[in-house]
């Protein structure tokens, strides 16, 4: 392999082109670049390619895309890339520094531990729901900062949507012989059409919403890494607009079918309700298995491709196609309402409900979140509010369960099960929402957990010591919840489950 390369690569990988110290350079090479790996630091450098959907054909496109990569990576990871730097000479004595013009660039970044990427950290079993939720806070602060596609532009639209799913088709028929197999991938490409014009409205509104932005690209888990317990994305597609400036919709896709893909469905799950707890933007659910159909394809044509070229069998292939068929089938829908007292253990039980849903089919409504995004405030904001009093006054209870039954509706017609985790002491409230599972042929459950009385007091004095949870609920709260609460009926009890049933 050595022998193929080029001379500035050959020369380059000797260690004593680098700083005093350096006893090793490794490489890594893919179809479009060459990154070198000296000690603290890495070097990638653009291979003099022209393909279908980029070019590096020449020195000032090289440059050109190494300022571009520099520019938008350093969105998420301004400590891991670093500055773009020219190589200088002669290919045969290639320099860092030197007189005249560079003969070639490179972008270079700090390096990371390889063992760190969110695939390796996945396939030794150590991928857990923590990190993922410090992906949903990294990934929606940077969708909320990224440059929004202007309105009317090519991006976001029908034929920007639907063409590159087509091409995957197109491209995958070419590459697959068997008649089965050929059968199945037609059959998701008229599906993939049929959505799409029942989904076309809503994708041009999102797109006229500002929900088209200059995305990552390329979000699977090998394109993040945990560093210093925190997890940053990196190596976002430079070299094609079209595969940037995306739906957010389609980005979060593409994690949600690589944790399927890795056969982790509860995590999966846990994502797609961190991303959308903390964004709001629960309308995503309505496309996302559109765009996860999408991704599922992309990544089946990736293995295709390498199949041609090693001959391989087909069997990653076919599990990317049955778990696009398992997205066009998901189980019926359920809504399941929570019912207890302030410290019972609602959020814990619902938490687990979600990390072990086979189908990662299940999204969350949190009073706690909605009541204040419908109030006007963050999250995470104190509202203020005493008892009986501003968000938890009787008009704004009112309001707040009704904001919650039609978020709630959204979903289930979109094909999601759906977990209310609020109080739901009065009676009123919780037949609104068994009507509601009724009225649209949905499952119901009432998740009712238990707690003593003293264990419900130090759980609330717990959570207010920590101030990393939701919940404002007080002592003083608890006091009168007791007070007027309304049991569960004898006729709700057949629909009721605690936490220990999950």
């Amino acid at each position: 392999m050595l022998a193929d390369l080029p001379q500035l690569i050959s020369a380059l990988l000797d260690p004593a082109r680098y700083l005093q110290g350096i006893v090793r350079v490794e490489m890594v090479q893919t179809h479009i670049s060459w990154v070198l790996l000296a000690g603290d630091f890495a070097y990638k450098i653009k291979k003099p390619v022209k393909l279908s959907f980029l070019d590096f054909s020449t020195l000032a496109l090289r440059h050109d895309y190494c300022q571009e990569e520099l520019r938008l990576n350093r969105r998420f990871s301004p400590d891991l890339y670093l500055a773009v730097v020219g190589i200088y000479n002669t290919p045969q004595d290639p320099q860092w520094q030197g007189p005249g013009a560079p003969i070639e660039y490179a972008v270079k970044m700090r390096r990371f531990d390889e063992s760190a990427r969110l695939d390796h950290v996945c396939a030794r079993g150590e991928l857990q729901a923590g990190h993922l939720s410090a992906l949903a806070d990294a990934l929606v602060a940077f969708h909320q900062n990224a440059a929004i596609a202007a309105a009317g532009s090519r991006f976001g639209s029908g034929q920007h949507i639907l063409q590159p799913a087509f091409d995957n088709f197109a491209d995958l028929a070419g590459m697959v012989a068997d008649a089965g197999l050929q059968a199945r991938l037609s059959a998701l490409r008229r599906w993939t059409e049929t959505q799409f014009s029942q989904l076309a409205p809503l994708m041009q509104a999102r797109q006229q919403a500002g929900w088209v932005r200059e995305c990552h690209g390329d979000l699977h888990l090998a394109n993040m890494v945990l560093v210093d317990g925190r997890v940053q994305l990196f190596d976002c597609i430079e070299f094609s607009e079209d595969l940037r400036w995306i739906d957010v919709a389609s980005e979060i896709a593409f994690v949600y079918i690589d944790l399927l893909a890795h056969d982790q469905a509860g995590l999966a799950n846990w994502l797609l309700n961190e991303v959308l707890s903390r964004s709001g933007d629960y309308e995503v659910a309505r496309v996302l298995r559109f765009y996860a159909l999408y991704r599922a394809m992309v990544r089946a044509k990736v293995v295709a491709l390498r199949r041609v070229q090693t001959q391989g069998d087909t069997s990653e292939l076919e599990a990317y196609v049955a778990l696009a068929e398992r997205l066009l089938a998901p189980p019926p829908p359920c809504l399941v309402i929570t019912h207890g007292l302030s410290g019972c253990g609602k959020t814990v039980a619902t938490d687990a409900l979600l990390q072990s849903d086979p189908d990662a089919a299940t999204l969350r409504l949190r009073s706690d979140v909605q009541r204040r995004r419908l109030f006007g405030l963050a999250p995470g904001a104190a509202s203020g509010s005493g008892v009986g009093a501003g968000m938890y006054a009787a008009d704004a209870h009112k309001r707040t369960y009704s904001h919650l039954r039609d978020q709630a509706a959204l979903l289930l017609q979109a094909g999601w099960s759906v977990v209310v985790d609020a109080a739901f002491l009065k009676r009123a409230d919780r037949d609104a929402f068994r009507a509601l599972a009724r009225q649209l042929g949905a499952g119901f459950r009432i998740l009712a957990p238990q707690a003593a009385p003293e264990q419900l007091r130090q759980r609330i004095l717990a959570r207010h010591a920590t101030g990393r949870d939701a919940s404002e609920a007080t002592l003083a709260v608890l006091a009168q919840q007791m007070q007027t609460i309304e049991p569960l009926g004898p006729d709700e009890m057949k629909f009721t489950s605690s936490s220990d049933d999950l």
